[in-house]
This record gives C-alpha cells, sequence and structure tokens, in this order.
C-alpha cells in the first residue's frame, strides 16, 4: 500500500489552516487588543499499512492569552490590564470580554467601548459616569472617581483554565464556562492612560509563514513523486502484461 500520498495530503490541509491564521494575525499586527490565533496539531497512527503511518490531524483553533506591548497615551479613558484578567463589555448575546481598554463617554454619560458596547462592571451591570463632574480617575483595582468621590469600578473578569474562547468581532472573546470576577488584586491592576497592543510578533509570524511555504512545497514535491512512481509501477505492470 502506498502511503506517501495520504500522508503528504493530510500535511497540506495542516498547512493551510496554519496558514489562514498567520495571514489573520499578520492582518491584526496593529489592532488594539487583539489575541492571536494559534493552531495545535496532533499525530494519528495508522495500522492500515504492514508499518504504522502517522498522519497530521487537520488542527485545532485556540486563542493566544498572551500579553501584548503597553503603549502609554495619556487619554484618562484608556485602560490596560496588567496580568490575565479582561475587561466585561455588554453584547447583544452576552457579555464580551476583551483586552482592548479604549473606553469614550456617551452625552448621557456611558461608558462605552470605541464600537458602541457598554462597558460593565464586576456585577455585570453598565457603567455610567458624570459628564459634568471632571476628570475621571481610575485606581489599579477598577475604581473610578470623579472630584474624590466614587461612581463605580470597571469589572475585571478571569477565564477558567479549561475555557475555549470563541473570537467575536476583532479584539473580543467568549469563553464557554462564565468568566470569574478578580477578587485578588495581587497580581492584576488596571493601568490609566494605557493601552495593550495585539499580542502578535510580526517578525515571528513572517518567520513561520516562510516555514510553512516551503513545508507546502516540500509536500507538493512528495505528492508529484509518489504520483510519478504510482504511474511508473502501472506502465511497467502493464507492459510486462
Amino acid at each position: 500500500m502506498q502511503t506517501s500520498l495520504p500522508v503528504a495530503l493530510s500535511a497540506q490541509l495542516a498547512m493551510e489552516k496554519r496558514l489562514n491564521t498567520i495571514a489573520d494575525n499578520i492582518a491584526n499586527v496593529r489592532t488594539v487588543g487583539f489575541r492571536a490565533e494559534e493552531v495545535k496539531f496532533e499525530t494519528f497512527m495508522s495500522q492500515a499499512a504492514k508499518e504504522p503511518v502517522a498522519f497530521a490531524s487537520t488542527g485545532e483553533h485556540y486563542i493566544s492569552t498572551r500579553t501584548g506591548e503597553m503603549t502609554q497615551t495619556g487619554n484618562t479613558l484608556d485602560m490596560a490590564v496588567n496580568g490575565k484578567a479582561w475587561f466585561a463589555l455588554q453584547g447583544a448575546n452576552g457579555p464580551i470580554y476583551t483586552r482592548d481598554g479604549r473606553m469614550t463617554m456617551t452625552e448621557a454619560g456611558d461608558l462605552v467601548s470605541m464600537n458602541g458596547e457598554p462597558v460593565l462592571d464586576v456585577g455585570g451591570a453598565p457603567l455610567q459616569v458624570n459628564p459634568n463632574g471632571g476628570a475621571v480617575t481610575i485606581a489599579r483595582d477598577g475604581m473610578m472617581s470623579q472630584n474624590g468621590v466614587q461612581i463605580g469600578a470597571v469589572g475585571l473578569f478571569e477565564m477558567p483554565a479549561n475555557a475555549k474562547l470563541t473570537r467575536v468581532g476583532t479584539s473580543g472573546v467568549r469563553p464557554d464556562v462564565a468568566a470569574q470576577p478578580v477578587v485578588d488584586f495581587a497580581g492584576t491592576s488596571v493601568m490609566q492612560g494605557f493601552v495593550e497592543g495585539a499580542n502578535v510578533n510580526p517578525v515571528l509570524e513572517m518567520t513561520r509563514l516562510i516555514d510553512v511555504q516551503r513545508a507546502f512545497e516540500s509536500a507538493s514535491n512528495l505528492i508529484q513523486t509518489s504520483e510519478k512512481s504510482l504511474d511508473d509501477a502501472v506502465s511497467s505492470l502493464g507492459s510486462k502484461a
């Protein structure tokens, strides 16, 4: 049984999926709060041939949660999370969690994201500020104040270790299990006047892109060689017959 052809095809399918994620990551390298997408591959052993044959899986997508680069903006309504927590926004189908802390205030005093979703407090309620109450100060635990008066606290939430994240929009995610509010701020804090960039390493992604392209070409050459050897074998057997 000829196994090189199906093995090479499985490798090409896996590399196509990896190529798509790399292209998406590179396209969003300057998107605030964007979380890179990675692919996890596994090897499957087939016992159909005389000897075990290893095939590549098509790959499982997952969203990377590593931290992006922090940039100081000086804007009092810009926030970044120092730690592994997430901000929460009110989405149409439930909370959306994001690392994009660029906020703005409506004329009515509603605190919303750049896309207009209400920013939530730790209890899941939309936050409001006084449009005429002066500058907003945000403490490391998310507590918001105007002229020394506390007006609410920005909610910070942590994802369970077993949570599978699904992308919502460009910089948002939604876990398949409920996120938990942060109560211990020893390793988590809000940085006012900062934003977090994408956690994409452009140099690394370009290196991966080159590696995938070369591997794809090698798999293509293997397929061509396999087809040629099969054609030669058929021709040889046909001439003897």
